[in-house]
């Protein structure tokens, strides 16, 4: 099996980047009012995702009001002018389909993946959330108890979430990627009508919307539908320019403990603020994937070598770095200790294993074996209408644009080990740096 594999990835290296990557058939234009549009074809199968991406996430919220956005987002599957609360995903369903809806820091997110006649009817009803929403008081006292009962399981249930949470609003001085996504238990309690429908006409309008629709579609006939529905509706003139609170500098190490009685495998975690996917210049972005992946991206990993399976003092270790997003994001890293290791001692490890990294520098082979799971991972991705409408839908809600997302595995492929060392250097900066513990209670009282 494992000798099927390498034949197989050698052969997936042998291709030509362009054939691999970049022979995506992509069409974009902008109506009239302001909406950006992206047609994304792939006739294998009658199968199309239709996706409404809005550049309106949680660190657009008004201070005060942490978690509108992603409340907005629930409150989008009520009743509007012409649909019954509910209605919309019933009637998705009814056609065989499925839809859902996300919110990140940088963006929310409205889908449906259905066959490809029923194109027509899923713009329809999406255009008329855009702008008919119609809520009630009700609406509004059953959603903000769904949304608080949800950060009760996923936050105030989990100590590693609570963790991260601390982490996060540690990192961020004065960004609002400090403030969780699903926001501040205090205010979510006060959420009310004004700030969903403040939030919602603020920022749900075509000008601020990207429209992605991939799989079995004709560009002219998703352009005609787009201007039947979309682009009848007018843009908002007063739409507020994008414009972010930035960090000051960081001058000081930060760290922190968080004790919970629940916890029942201590760790350390370290954060360094890192700086994101910017248009036309990816090459930092890249070199800091290719980092993530050299240093701690699974068992063959530099952390994993020397932590797991040379000294022994960790039992799993892992390195991570996401730079699709509007503003400077962060480079982390883990390592759980193993049975008798301290905190201390998996953190100082941690430390010394990659500094002797930054020493040593990359292993050729390791990168070359890296750049071909890179480049297989590409492929595999566009066997799947969400993945490749979520690549675009994502990087546009970003800042980036369709170029860039064209652009990034050339990107990716021509980073050298110089480059993912010199990123290292850049990036692991003590002062620049947020470490935390996660312990058992019983462990921070001795």
């Amino acid at each position: 099996m494992m000798r099927i594999i390498s034949v197989l990835l050698a052969a997936v290296l042998a291709l030509p980047l362009a054939a691999q990557t970049n022979d995506e058939l992509v069409t974009s234009f902008v109506l009239d009012n302001g909406m950006q549009v992206v047609v994304v074809e792939d006739h294998r199968a009658p199968v199309v995702q239709h996706m409404v991406w809005y550049r309106a996430g949680s660190a657009d919220e008004p201070k005060g009001s942490s978690g509108v956005a992603h409340f907005l987002e629930h409150l989008l599957f009520k009743a509007t002018d012409t649909l019954a609360s509910g209605e919309l995903s019933a009637t998705v369903a009814a056609n065989g389909g499925r839809d859902n809806a996300f919110t990140s820091y940088d963006y929310t997110a409205y889908f449906q993946r259905i066959a490809a006649d029923r194109l027509e009817l899923m713009m329809r009803m999406e255009a008329d959330r855009m702008t008919n929403i119609r809520l009630t008081e009700r609406d509004i006292v059953t959603e903000r108890q769904v949304i608080i009962e949800e950060r009760n399981q996923r936050t105030e249930n989990n100590p590693r979430s609570l963790f991260n949470e601390q982490m996060n609003a540690t990192m961020y001085l004065n960004h609002r990627y400090g403030t969780p996504i699903i926001g501040w238990m205090h205010e979510m309690e006060t959420l009310d009508m004004d700030d969903a429908l403040g939030f919602y006409g603020t920022y749900y309008a075509p000008n601020n919307a990207i429209l992605v629709v991939s799989g079995d579609v004709d560009p002219a006939e998703v352009r005609r539908l787009a201007e039947q529905y979309y682009g009848a509706i007018p843009a908002n003139p007063a739409l507020p320019e994008r414009l972010r609170t930035e960090e000051p500098p960081h001058r000081a190490a930060r760290r922190l403990v968080f004790a919970d009685a629940r916890v029942a495998q201590p760790y350390v975690s370290r954060s360094y603020l890192a700086p994101e996917r910017d248009p036309g210049d990816q090459e930092k972005a890249a070199s800091l994937v290719l980092l993530a992946e050299v240093l701690g991206g699974g068992t063959t990993s530099f952390l994993a070598e020397k932590l797991q399976f040379d000294t022994q003092v960790a039992v799993y270790t892992g390195a991570f770095y996401n730079g699709t997003a509007l503003d400077d994001t962060t480079f982390d890293m883990v390592v759980v200790p193993a049975a008798g290791v301290t905190l201390e001692q998996a953190e100082a490890a941690m430390d010394a294993a990659v500094a002797e990294f930054i020493e040593t520098g990359v292993e050729p082979e390791q990168l070359d074996r890296i750049k071909m799971q890179l480049r297989a991972s590409e492929i595999y991705a566009r066997d799947d209408v969400d993945r490749i409408a979520n690549r675009y839908g994502r990087a546009l809600a970003s800042g980036l644009t369709v170029a860039d997302v064209q652009d990034w595995p050339r990107v990716l492929q021509e980073v050298t080990g110089d480059d993912i060392v010199a990123a290292a250097r850049a990036v692991i900066r003590p002062e620049a740096s947020v470490t935390g513990w996660l312990m058992q209670a019983e462990e921070a009282i001795q």
